[in-house]
Order: structure tokens, then sequence, then C-alpha cells
């Protein structure tokens, strides 16, 4: 899958878009980089306007995970404001990259 071409409706994902962005998180229960990852993703998206954070059970929406080729937990989708998946990181992210990856998506 090529980055920018794939893209996900706000009702995949609980019926929520960011105004400018995105930072869409596949989690586990028995995760621990899930949970630091959910950590730096919520500080992320208070400290950029309109960026939004969104955690999805991998377990429980498997069509969604098969749909976007998640094959790790944690894995982070950027999406632009359109819902265009822009970047993937699989691991724990640093909070550095993660607002390198905003500015591209933001950026267009």
């Amino acid at each position: 899958m090529r980055e920018g071409q794939q893209r996900l409706l706000p009702a995949e994902l609980g019926g929520r878009l960011g105004e400018r962005a995105t930072l869409v998180q596949f989690s586990t229960a028995f995760c621990a980089p899930c949970r630091a990852t959910r950590r730096i993703l919520g500080e992320v998206a208070a400290l950029v306007p309109g960026v939004t954070h969104v955690e999805i059970d991998a377990e429980a929406r498997l069509d969604l995970v098969r749909a976007v080729g998640v094959h790790k937990t944690p894995t982070v989708l950027v999406l632009d404001a359109e819902g265009r998946i822009v970047r993937r990181a699989v691991g724990q992210p640093r909070k550095a990259d993660v607002i390198a990856a905003l500015g591209a998506a933001v950026q267009g």
C-alpha cells in the first residue's frame, strides 16, 4: 500500500477525524509499548490544535486491522484532514517523530 492513497472514514474511527490531522493508534490489551504510545500521542494531540488521537482495539477491529495492513501493535497511522494515510510507524514512536509526521500531514 502506498501511503496517501488509502483513506479511513470517520465511521471507521468511531465517528471522528481531527480538523487538521488524526493520529490513529492500533493497540492490544497486553501491549506495554501501547500504553506509552497512548501517552505520547495524547500529549501531541493536546499540543497541536486540530489534531485528534483515536485508539483502536486491534483485537476488536480485525476488519480494519486487515484493511490497513496492521501486523504488530502498537501501529500508528497519521491521517491528513481528509483521512488519507500519510505516515505509518510500528512500535513506540518518539514524540519528535510524531510531530514531524504531523507536519507532513498538515502541509499535505
